[in-house]
């Protein structure tokens, strides 16, 4: 496969190509009354973070989303999220006026590079006052994230292009209360299942609201996996039809069905929240687009000694990043036909985000990534691919904009277009910006 990305007039007019960033990943907790979020918790606990580190400066984009935004502009669209603690520092109560302000700023400033502001509310930041009285394990945060959902969007609704309620739901749940890999930490199997139809039931509950309030084109981000067998035993392809069910068919069969796969519910059932049921009605809220976010290829391996889902997750042959993830294009091809023919049929899909940590360092000025852009050249690929099928896929978003704190692997793990020096703050765009800038980017006439 060659490093010679398609070029935008490859792609159906209107094809949108955007970056991707998170509000707690680039901002700086430190700065504009922001209160505490369960990542600055979680980043006090010895070992939590790998490199010991904490959101607290970040890419420091509070001061600097001016000159961020000036690398987006090439492109149409600029996917963000909102911090729910720099809003409501207590999760509840009174807005934070600093923080209302810095997002007025930070919209119009995405306005005037000519770029289409995508919102996520939610992108993993819950506040920890919050967080202590259960966080998604507690169906109060259904209203919580309500509430905070109407204050955002009544400040800075307005001039959204598109609004996504949540970001990965899976890694929200999942990721956070079962494998103890992001805030809070946990692994409590019971916790995991509240949690997994909690997010839902917040993802419903905002979407009730936000079409009350008259926002448009509103949609959700999940987040899939190719999921194969690690052999062709019948242990290990028992464990690949369960990982499959809970990483890449709970949400959107919630959403899209009103029901969960059996094969999660043999491990969830007799744990999730009395009368789930009666709040599939509410899940099922209807989406205007859905977001795809896509990286890899996942291997169960049954591991009958340990408790359900009794699996471990192994290594294959193909070429890794630096996170260990295989780079399997043709899963993210698969993914988007899947969902066409089992679930959105029409529906408007959007590669939200897609990309890849790799190890390169400023020399001379420029950072050689070719890696990166050979990722890119491939995936992009795989959507046109599926495009030329039938899909109905909108855009596609490169995550991310810029090297940024990767939560629980701090600032070793580095995915952006742009290179940030952490100490001084300065920005190098990478070879794969440019060559990505050179495919895709507006002309100065658009």
């Amino acid at each position: 496969m060659s490093n010679v990305l398609p070029i935008r007039a490859d792609f159906p007019p209107g094809f949108q190509f955007g970056t991707a960033t998170s509000a707690y990943q680039i901002e700086g907790q430190d700065f504009g009354g922001a209160g505490d979020s369960h990542w600055d918790a979680l980043a006090r606990r010895k070992g939590a973070i790998q490199d010991g580190s904490s959101g607290a400066v970040a890419c420091d984009h509070y001061h600097r989303f001016g000159e961020d935004l000036d690398l987006a502009a090439p492109f149409d669209a600029y996917r963000f999220s909102v911090n729910w603690s720099r809003v409501l520092p207590d999760g509840r109560g009174p807005a934070n006026p600093a923080a209302l302000d810095f997002y007025d700023r930070l919209t119009d400033a995405i306005l005037e590079r000519g770029l289409k502001p995508n919102l996520t509310l939610y992108h993993w930041d819950i506040p920890q006052a919050l967080s202590e009285l259960g966080g998604w394990r507690n169906r109060d945060v259904a209203k919580w994230f309500g509430d905070f959902t109407e204050v955002i969007i009544g400040q800075i609704g307005d001039r959204m292009t598109a609004v996504s309620t949540i970001n990965e739901p899976f890694c929200v749940a999942w990721v956070s209360h079962m494998e103890g890999a992001h805030a809070p930490g946990m692994k409590d199997v019971k916790a995991t299942a509240h949690a997994m139809h909690n997010v839902l039931l917040a993802h419903g509950e905002a979407m009730r609201r936000l079409r009350a309030m008259g926002q448009k084109n509103l949609g959700i981000v999940l987040n899939f996996e190719a999921v194969q067998a690690f052999t062709n035993s019948q242990a290990d392809l028992s464990a690949a039809v369960t990982r499959d069910a809970v990483i890449n068919r709970w949400f959107i069969e919630a959403i899209t069905k009103g029901r969960y796969p059996d094969e999660a519910l043999i491990g969830f059932e007799p744990l999730m929240p009395e009368n789930w049921q009666a709040d599939m009605e509410l899940i099922q809220a209807p989406l205007d687009w859905l977001g795809v976010n896509y990286y890899t290829i996942c291997r169960p391996a049954a591991a009958p000694d340990l408790p359900w889902p009794a699996m471990t997750l192994e290594a294959g042959p193909l070429e890794k990043t630096a996170m260990g993830w295989e780079v399997f294009p043709q899963g993210l091809k698969e993914t988007l036909k899947r969902l066409r023919t089992d679930y959105t049929g029409d529906l408007p899909l959007y590669v939200t985000e897609n990309g890849a940590a790799f190890d390169a360092n400023v020399e001379n000025g420029r950072v050689s990534d070719p890696q990166r852009t050979k990722f890119i050249d491939q995936h992009m690929r795989a959507v046109l691919a599926e495009i030329k099928e039938g899909g109905n896929i909108k855009g596609f978003y490169y995550w991310s904009l810029l090297d940024n704190f990767e939560w629980s692997y701090g600032y070793e793990q580095r995915f952006g277009l742009v290179h940030v020096e952490y100490d001084s703050q300065k920005r190098t765009p990478k070879d794969s910006y440019h060559h990505l800038v050179h495919a895709v980017g507006r002309s100065k006439s658009d």
